[in-house]
């Protein structure tokens, strides 16, 4: 499992010198992660790195890697549950929780996509005044261009992307 940190949780979290590593094999496993200020308050955006699947945690009682760690997989077992995902929690995302690596942002892309998340985000939170587990739904319908099924769509939206991972991954459990 792969967390990728941006330089402000990095420091958050006090991992170290982070380097850049490829793409998980399982891509469930692979999780962009970025803190943010709301309203004084401290956020951490989770998105899974290839669909930017998203949710939003507190910030606050993350003082180290060990409890980032367990603190953002409880988040995202109970979000996935709660967004009718928790199958493919407990069969993609948990059980790599024992290898767990810190890495640098993959690409321009992700870290642009999470960009506009955290602006939205900021907003729900801010002026809108919903709850951290609120706000993930609503960015999963925000569109994205990086996330388009086909070059034609021009935009997706991060559930639907998250889904067509777990279509795939339940054809290929099948042949």
């Amino acid at each position: 499992m792969i967390f990728r940190l941006t330089h402000k949780l990095n420091q958050k979290l006090k991992t170290g010198s982070l380097d850049h590593l490829a793409l998980d094999q399982n891509p469930f496993a692979d999780w962009s992660c970025r803190l943010f200020s709301a309203d004084r308050r401290q956020y951490i955006l989770l998105s899974n790195t290839c669909s930017l699947y998203s949710c939003v945690m507190p910030g606050k009682g993350n003082p180290d890697a060990e409890t980032f760690v367990e603190n953002a997989l409880d988040c995202l077992r109970d979000f996935t549950a709660n967004d009718a995902h928790q199958w493919a929690f407990r069969n993609f995302i948990d059980p790599d929780r024992e290898t767990v690596h810190f890495s640098k942002a993959l690409n321009r892309s992700v870290t642009t996509s999470m960009n506009q998340l955290v602006e939205c985000a900021q907003d729900l939170l801010i002026d809108n005044r919903l709850p951290p587990h609120e706000v993930g739904y609503r960015l999963n319908e925000h569109l994205l261009s990086c996330i388009a099924a086909t070059k034609s769509d021009g935009y997706g939206t991060p559930r639907d992307a998250f889904q067509r991972m777990v279509d795939a991954k339940q054809v290929e459990l099948e042949t």
